[in-house]
């Protein structure tokens, strides 16, 4: 699991994606303290960042928000859209459209 070298463990992980397995049930507040990406270090979660940034453009943008979920686990679903919308819309706080890794940062120690 790429999250290991962040220090996620499995089984909190796997909690995390029983906890919004269902469509419109994703939080992302709620995922990232089940997950315990929350309780890391600024520097883990920067790590984190560039995992979720597939094309590795510095910014996760809204089609890698989508996909979220599987970074985590292959076979996980998609984000619906009003999800990912509202995901985008809680990092991105310059209004640019992405969510940088300063910007992901905050979000997941809010």
């Amino acid at each position: 699991m790429a999250f290991a070298s962040v220090g996620l463990k499995d089984a909190d992980v796997a909690k995390a994606l029983e906890g919004c397995k269902d469509a419109g049930k994703f939080n992302h507040k709620t995922f990232f303290q089940a997950c315990g990406l929350a309780s890391k270090s600024a520097e883990e979660v920067k790590k984190a960042f560039f995992i979720v940034d597939q094309d590795k453009s510095g910014f996760i943008e809204e089609e890698e928000l989508k996909l979220f979920l599987q970074t985590f686990k292959a076979g996980a679903r998609a984000l619906t859209d009003a999800e990912t919308k509202d995901f985008l819309k809680a990092g991105d706080l310059d209004g640019d459209g992405m969510i940088g890794a300063d910007e992901f940062i905050a979000m997941v120690k809010k």
